[in-house]
């Protein structure tokens, strides 16, 4: 049987199992029902809804796990078998407990990410089983709309917990109080003002804050200088710097300074904070930079970089003027913000995505 749910209880029609063939196939599975399921994405953030032969309501990629298998071979095999694709299942996003329904049996379903899917990918998709018999790429919220209502609070709770960088708990698609992702911001905060919850799930469901600190390093004749990264956007340039071990307890200054040995070769002590820089788009977490100053590098400095390939491309000095040409427009107006608190000896400067707060 597939599809992430049982299936419902309908008359027999040819082609189909009886009633009385879907309740001893259950019944002779172990309890509790564990099923996985596929929020497959593409690179426009689409998802991909199917169609089956066996059920009126539309599903998401994924079945009940069977024999040995774990969540993840489970949710693999099912996604060849379905539609031909062979991809890595990537990280869990929610687990959903269904109490039993008209089948008497409890179900557990993985939630797991899945791409995001090629442009090659995504058209190689076919039906070699014959159970899908189309599939639609949607946007999030018209994939909410058309899917069933036990199956679209788990991809809207999945979807949360992918751009939080967190998980979802659910209970019948319902996010719990200790839940980290997916979790209403009224009802997490009616339930602190209640005092309902404990430490630990108040912990827990908490917005996270991403925290990074960068140098603000400038040559003989104040150009910026700025490394190109080998991840991510190869075509945006950025300070150098990077993201804080916080939960090791490593500061910002520290972070800032084992990010510059680190991506440049260069053991050079930051000068004084020059800017804190807070950005937020909705849905993801806060972002936190920290920019010090990393002074006046003279070319015997500059000369003794040393690139790590794995992290950074290229670097190079860049005049103020033609910092649009490399950086986002954020990043740009932090540049120049941190310069300029530098060259008056003022700050450190209070940003919000690179705007002075007051």
């Amino acid at each position: 049987m597939r599809g992430t749910d049982p299936v419902e209880l309908e008359p027999a029609v040819p082609d189909r199992p009886s009633p009385d063939e879907v309740r001893a196939y259950y019944a002779a599975q172990p309890a509790p029902l564990v099923a996985a399921t596929g929020i497959v994405l593409d690179t426009r953030g689409r998802v991909l809804v199917l169609t089956t032969s066996y059920k009126a309501d539309l599903e998401l990629p994924g079945g009940t796990v069977e024999d040995t298998e774990t969540p993840e071979q489970g949710l693999a095999r099912e996604l060849k078998e379905e539609l031909d694709l062979i991809v890595p299942v990537g990280r869990l996003l929610a687990v959903d407990s269904r109490p039993p329904g008209t089948l008497g049996r409890a179900l557990i379903v993985h939630v797991h990410l899945v791409g995001p899917l090629t442009p090659e990918e995504a058209s190689a998709i076919t039906f070699p089983d014959g159970e899908i018999t189309e599939a639609r790429w949607l946007p999030p919220e018209e994939a909410y709309e058309a899917l069933p209502a036990r199956i679209a609070p788990r991809l809207r709770a999945g979807l949360a917990a992918l751009h939080a960088g967190s998980f979802a708990h659910l209970v019948d698609g319902v996010p719990q109080p200790g839940s980290p992702a997916g979790l209403d911001p009224a009802r997490r905060a009616a339930l602190g003002h209640a005092g309902a919850l404990d430490a630990a799930s108040h912990r827990a469901n908490r917005p996270k804050a991403l925290t990074a600190a960068s140098v603000l390093f400038t040559d003989a004749e104040d150009r910026i200088l700025l490394v190109r990264p080998a991840y991510g956007s190869t075509r945006r340039w950025h300070l150098p710097g990077g993201g804080i071990d916080s939960d090791l307890g490593e500061t910002p200054r520290a972070a800032a300074r084992r990010e510059v040995r680190e991506e440049l070769g260069l053991d050079l002590a930051p000068g004084r904070l020059l800017a804190v820089n807070w950005s937020y788009k909705p849905g993801r977490p806060a972002r936190i930079r920290f920019l010090y100053d990393g002074g006046v590098l003279d070319t015997g400095t500059l000369a003794r970089i040393r690139l790590d390939p794995v992290e950074l491309l290229a670097w190079r000095a860049v005049p103020r003027t033609e910092l649009r040409a490399f950086t986002k427009a954020a990043l740009r107006r932090q540049i120049e913000a941190a310069h300029a608190a530098r060259a008056t000896d003022t700050g450190p400067v209070e940003l919000h995505a690179g705007r002075p707060a007051f």
